[in-house]
């Protein structure tokens, strides 16, 4: 996994063989600032990541043949220090979790938690979610993609850095199951409107909020504690959730 940038800023679409689009994003939508590990995210990685890693592929996993079942599966991007992700993956143990994280003290902290939790449910990969999803992740295998606070990227010069794009929408579209959903949630209002653009065009969703914007926090979204603090402070958040159609 690279530590910078790529210089090219354009992200095209190629087909493969069987002409099934694929996303060759060229531009990223992450920084990767490797922050100074804990002794507890050292230990985790060290002495967890067996139980709980995987390891960036190629080709698609078998994920029926990694948790030893077949179950509902929820894909998160970006968790960050994980709390939310265990935490949901500890709440519904009828459902098979897999969380992406760029950053390794926010994957050491997850996988310390889960540990402490006993959490059994859950995998972790610590790459690029474009590269996982388009190459680890088998299409139609998906039940939920989540996209909690992704980096707003909010001035204008950078929008170009946000992860929510067509070709990324699509992306997740290709992996999700029928009758999936693609289930986003951000504190930038001008994100929120943003992604609302984007979303509403793309053929085979359809927006699950019944005036066609936004749905109102579904129980199973832990509310952080970074959100706690915005609705005191009288900050918005708002959660998109489209349903790939049959």
């Amino acid at each position: 996994m690279s530590d910078s940038l790529p210089k090219d800023s354009k992200s095209t679409l190629a087909t493969t063989d069987n002409d099934t689009p694929t996303y060759m994003r060229k531009i990223r939508s992450f920084v990767l600032r490797e922050g100074r590990l804990t002794k507890g995210q050292q230990h985790a990685l060290d002495n967890f990541w067996s139980d709980y890693g995987l390891q960036y592929q190629t080709e698609a996993f078998d994920l029926t043949q990694v948790f030893g079942r077949d179950k509902p599966r929820v894909l998160e991007i970006g968790f960050g220090m994980g709390q939310s992700l265990v935490q949901m993956a500890a709440d519904a143990a009828d459902k098979d979790f897999i969380g992406i994280e760029v950053h390794r003290p926010g994957v050491g902290a997850c996988l310390a938690t889960a540990q402490a939790r006993n959490v059994t449910n859950l995998k972790v990969f610590q790459h690029d979610a474009v590269e996982i999803l388009e190459h680890s992740i088998a299409d139609n295998s998906l039940d939920t993609v989540q996209l909690f606070f992704p980096d707003p990227w909010h001035k204008k010069r950078h929008h170009k850095r946000r992860i929510v794009q067509t070709e990324f929408a699509s992306l997740v579209q290709r992996k999700l199951k029928p009758g999936g959903v693609f289930h986003m949630a951000t504190d930038w209002q001008n994100y929120a409107e943003y992604m609302l653009e984007v979303m509403q065009p793309i053929a085979g969703f359809s927006n699950m909020s019944t005036s066609n914007d936004y749905v109102e926090r579904p129980e199973h979204r832990p509310l952080t504690k970074f959100e706690q603090r915005g609705q005191r402070l009288g900050h918005g958040v708002w959660d998109l959730m489209y349903k790939k159609e049959s």
